[in-house]
């Protein structure tokens, strides 16, 4: 009798690899300072616990599209702080976190065995996990032009990721423009995640003189159509909520509509008390600015640090990540920072580009930042 795999053939899921390393940082004197995973440790505001609490008597089923309250405190969201105006409350709609759609895009598209999903080079692995749900073949590539030309005719999806996780790095709105007109030459959807967009430095931090990162949406790129483009984007680092699951996506009217029947038939909601939390948390932008200030701060401690450590930081011009090499095998890197109760994001985690980076998170304590900056020091 043949014997039959019972489920989906996924690979390992790859932070399982860490488990010796946190052995070894676990070992330090003073505690393990975990910057690997980037989970958001600072308090949620209140004026979110509030309306999330406010909420809470909440019997019935709530819509999948969204409340109309939601949808209009997108659009407004997407006008005051991504330079994207006159988006219809049709065109946007909350997710179960940004992570679920990206895993379920490719199949809630239609995508299947033949089509292509080029995501980038350095990436996170949801976008091949989503690609291969679908029975889709995912390829790594920067630019359409380092596909060879029967690869270009199956591309039906592209996903842009600025700022980037793991690298940080920012595309500009030429560049964005560039991809999106050579993407829908093609046909292919592009989208857009977005997550880190508030979190810009330097030339990206408008708090500082810089400009805001642009989005997919916004009017210098997409020429004022959204045909063909979706823009992903996620509250969980910036008002860590990610515990709430509370995201949204936005973009063309026709891929929208049909991205809400599919997950009406497959009960992809958004609970409701989450939805208020959604609406108040994007309606107040002062948490934002202090929780970055936050990050500013701690990155400012790290930066130097991981210097004098022997760490070079290339991009990481947005985000909660620095991208660092030190010019050596990624898992030497790990381990040395494990000797020292660190742990970090082996860039091999994110492609085969990644090879010899590691990802250095902001998301600890401001104790267990300067901890960690002590170490690298001595």
């Amino acid at each position: 009798m043949t014997e039959r795999t019972i489920g989906l053939a996924l690979p390992e899921y790859p932070w399982d690899a860490m488990a010796p390393y946190l052995r070894t940082a676990s070992g330090h004197p003073d505690g393990v300072v975990n910057l690997s995973i980037g989970t958001p440790v600072d308090p949620t505001p209140a004026v979110i616990m509030r309306a999330l609490a406010d909420a809470a008597d909440a019997p019935g089923y709530p819509t999948t599209h969204g409340t109309p309250a939601l949808r209009q405190a997108i659009v407004d969201w997407f006008d005051r702080r991504r330079g994207v105006p006159g988006l219809s409350p049709e065109d946007v709609m909350p997710t179960v976190g940004s992570k679920e759609l990206v895993a379920w895009l490719p199949l809630l598209l239609g995508l299947g065995a033949g089509d292509v999903v080029v995501r980038p080079a350095v990436a996170y692995p949801t976008y091949d996990i989503g690609a291969k749900l679908a029975g889709a073949e995912s390829v790594a590539a920067d630019s359409l032009d380092d596909l060879d030309a029967a690869t270009r005719a199956r591309v039906r999806l592209v996903w842009i990721n600025s700022p980037a996780n793991p690298t940080g790095m920012v595309r500009t709105a030429a560049e964005l423009e560039a991809l999106v007109d050579q993407a829908r030459g093609l046909g292919a959807v592009v989208a857009a995640d977005e997550c880190y967009a508030e979190l810009g430095w330097g030339q990206w931090d408008p708090g500082r003189g810089g400009e805001p990162v642009p989005s997919v949406l916004d009017p210098r790129v997409c020429k004022s159509s959204t045909s063909n483009l979706l823009a992903v984007y996620s509250l969980s680092k910036q008002s860590n909520v990610a515990g709430y699951r509370a995201a949204f996506v936005a973009g063309d009217c026709a891929i929208m509509a049909n991205l809400i029947n599919s997950r009406k038939h497959a009960g992809m909601i958004v609970p409701y008390p989450v939805q208020e939390a959604m609406r108040v948390a994007l309606g107040e932008g002062s948490h934002v600015q202090t929780q970055k200030d936050l990050y500013r701060s701690r990155r400012e401690i790290l930066i130097p640090a991981l210097e004098a450590f022997g760490l070079r930081i290339h991009h990481s011009e947005a985000g909660l990540y620095l991208w660092c090499t030190a010019g050596e095998d990624t898992w030497l890197t790990i381990s040395r920072l494990a000797e020292r109760g660190i742990l970090a994001g082996p860039g091999v985690f994110y492609g085969a580009a990644g090879s010899g980076f590691v990802r250095i998170a902001l998301t600890g304590s401001d104790e267990r930042i300067a901890a960690a900056a002590a170490r690298l020091r001595s």
